[in-house]
């Protein structure tokens, strides 16, 4: 049971290190006029453990903080990750 602990700790950390340079990559395309990420996929990465990863990137690069989507997504995905973290712990 703690290898399968250690296990879902280091994918939520992997996808949130993935998800933090993501919005990074994507903030620094815009800045250049190039080619960008989508926000589908944005969204996706947050939704899949990374709610922490994209919050941090919103207020480190000032990234999709004016969109409404990522206001309202964003918080609610993480909420959600920290209840399936803390049930994780709980188990």
């Amino acid at each position: 049971m703690n290898n399968l602990k250690l296990i879902v700790s280091i994918l939520i950390f992997i996808i949130n290190v993935i998800t933090f340079i993501l919005y990074g990559v994507d903030k620094r395309r815009a800045k250049r006029k190039r080619w960008r990420i989508s926000e589908k996929n944005l969204l996706v990465f947050t939704f899949c453990g990374g709610g922490l990863g994209a919050i941090l990137g919103m207020l480190s690069f000032h990234h999709k903080t004016k969109h409404l989507k990522f206001r309202i997504f964003v918080p609610i995905f993480f909420i959600m990750q920290l209840i399936l973290l803390i049930n994780l712990i709980n188990w």
